[in-house]
């Protein structure tokens, strides 16, 4: 009965793997070289003719660049427990890791910067980041969980407010594609997908997504709101090597200006914002970074 089951479960990672080397785009031969393996043997795995072991598990999700979450996935189809850990970010072990962001939020200062999850749901963000985008809309308006995509993308957004609305909605709507893609599809992204697909006067052919246009290294904003003009451009960073999910799925990314008015504009907000909250009447606190979501 043992025996069988192992059998299943190697069948089981033996198809995993061949959907990681389709999205990798490896042959069985180069995922073999990588993994430093013999092709009989990957062979053998991926037919469900031998159980790998949990070494060799690793050693193939690692040749492929499989994400923490999935590589818990494999292991689990092997017939293996979990090794990594998925900590809420609010959690005790998590502080030195929300310190750091919030250092690095705070750096960014006066200009925007946010902390996204795998789903672009808002975790953190730091005072100039709510201070540009208060001054544009009303966030509460913005329909569901605070998310980045709903704030640029739906009408009650700061859609509004961009000029070059088609680039940018074009690009961050092939970064959903992109994402949904390049790792395992889930739920919730195809969910998000659909959603800001069905906003009024979204392009069908961004239903498609673009195979062959490579993605720009930063992303450019211009925004408008009456006499004020405004231009940003965007880059996202990740952790490197973490061990933990959570800390490999978050998302910082960071506003910088493109010109002198938008560098200028900012640095006014800050003061006037600072001098609202100095002010006896002053109604709002400015509190570092903001714990969105855990």
């Amino acid at each position: 009965m043992v025996t069988q089951s192992r059998r299943g479960s190697a069948s089981q990672v033996g198809l995993l793997l061949q959907q990681w080397r389709r999205i990798r785009r490896k042959s069985q031969l180069a995922l073999a070289l990588d993994a430093d393996v013999s092709p009989r043997h990957l062979s053998f795995v991926e037919s469900g003719r031998s159980n790998p072991s949990r070494e060799m598990v690793l050693i193939l999700a690692n040749a492929l660049d499989v994400p923490l979450r999935e590589r818990n996935d494999l292991l689990l189809a092997a017939g293996y427990a979990p090794i990594y850990r998925q900590t809420g970010l609010a959690a005790p072990e998590m502080r030195q890791a929300r310190r750091a962001l919030d250092c690095l939020l705070r750096q960014q200062e006066p200009y925007p910067a946010v902390v996204m999850d795998r789903h672009w749901n808002l975790l953190m963000t730091n005072e100039a980041g709510t201070r540009f985008f208060e001054s544009l809309i009303d966030l509460t308006a913005v329909p569901g969980q605070a998310n980045v995509m709903r704030t640029m993308l739906h009408p009650d957004g700061v859609r509004p407010f961009i000029v070059n609305w088609e680039a940018v909605a074009e690009a961050l709507v092939q970064r959903v594609h992109r994402e949904a893609i390049g790792g395992v599809p889930d739920e919730e992204t195809r969910l998000l997908l659909a959603e800001i697909l069905a906003y009024p006067d979204m392009p069908r052919r961004w239903r498609t997504p673009n195979l062959t246009t490579a993605s720009p290294p930063f992303l450019a904003v211009q925004f408008r709101k009456g006499d004020l003009a405004l231009s940003y451009f965007s880059t996202v960073t990740t952790l490197g090597t973490p061990q933990d999910i959570t800390l490999q799925e978050l998302r910082i990314e960071s506003f910088f200006p493109a010109d002198e008015a938008t560098e200028i504009h900012a640095r006014r907000l800050a003061r006037e914002w600072a001098g609202a909250t100095s002010s006896p009447d002053g109604d709002r606190a400015l509190s570092g970074s903001l714990l969105v979501r855990t």
